[in-house]
């Protein structure tokens, strides 16, 4: 489920203090907003800026009854306290991951925005996330036909049409068809095999434990023939090879003279 910031507003009075003795103790009417990674904001009516602030402290407490409210910020060698001389207003509200929109949940119990925040799509009704892979396009006018999820385009040395959901559409079975065998160790001329570890694809020597060759598969379409022998890939960054340290792929330096 979402997590859940507080927000509160009163007459208050903020204290900032350190270890070292510096204070600051400031009084009047404020919002304050302690958010779910424990950040405590306070506010007045000037300015976008907040009159005192601890981002991310050790530790954050929130204290509300009839009479009013106490909120207090511990970090290394700091402490924000907040307490205010009214009863004042304290609101719990849920706060959940903000994204580009991708499409809509197809659960027919929610039917919530899916929205891309980062490296993953999540829902903002039933809060499901779907962890996506490095390079991986969401299409909002595409739906899976199994599941009713937004697909995604992966490039994996071809371009891979999948479900964002990886127990629809396992992504290292269309690597496997894409990469398997496909291309000889450099080490020592046996099919490099699309293996899988913690539920990343890579192409390994069929010859392990005796030759551990070994290669991360990177993120792009294939660009031809490296010197060494291996696929070079055209990835967001530019064409490299897929040994990422193959000497042989260095770009000829105009000032050497052989």
């Amino acid at each position: 489920m979402p997590a859940t910031s507080t927000v509160l507003a009163g007459d208050c009075t903020t204290r900032f203090e350190t270890t070292t003795g510096d204070t600051r103790t400031q009084r009047g009417r404020v919002v304050v907003l302690a958010k779910p990674d424990r950040t405590l904001l306070v506010h007045d009516r000037s300015g976008y800026q907040p009159v005192a602030w601890l981002t991310r402290p050790d530790s954050l407490t929130v204290e509300a009854d009839d009479d009013g409210f106490a909120v207090t910020a511990h970090d290394a060698g700091r402490t924000l306290s907040v307490r205010s001389h009214d009863a004042g207003e304290v609101v719990e509200l849920p706060v959940g991951d903000a994204g580009v929109p991708v499409g809509e949940c197809p659960d027919l119990d929610c039917g919530a925005a899916l929205v891309r925040a980062g490296g993953d799509v999540v829902c903002l009704g039933c809060d499901e996330g779907y962890g996506l892979p490095s390079g991986a396009t969401v299409h909002d006018d595409d739906t899976c036909d199994d599941c009713g999820l937004p697909l995604m385009t992966v490039e994996r040395g071809e371009s891979l049409r999948l479900c964002i959901d990886y127990a629809c559409d396992s992504m290292t079975d269309a690597v496997r068809e894409t990469l398997d065998r496909r291309f000889d160790c450099p080490d020592c001329d046996r099919d490099l095999r699309v293996r899988e570890h913690r539920g990343r694809a890579f192409l390994g020597c069929d010859g392990y434990p005796d030759c551990e060759t070994a290669f991360s598969v990177p993120a792009g379409v294939f660009a031809g023939e490296c010197t060494c022998g291996l696929p070079r890939f055209e990835t967001a960054t530019g064409v490299r090879c897929l040994d990422g340290t193959c000497e042989l792929d260095r770009p000829a330096d105009p000032d050497h003279n052989p």
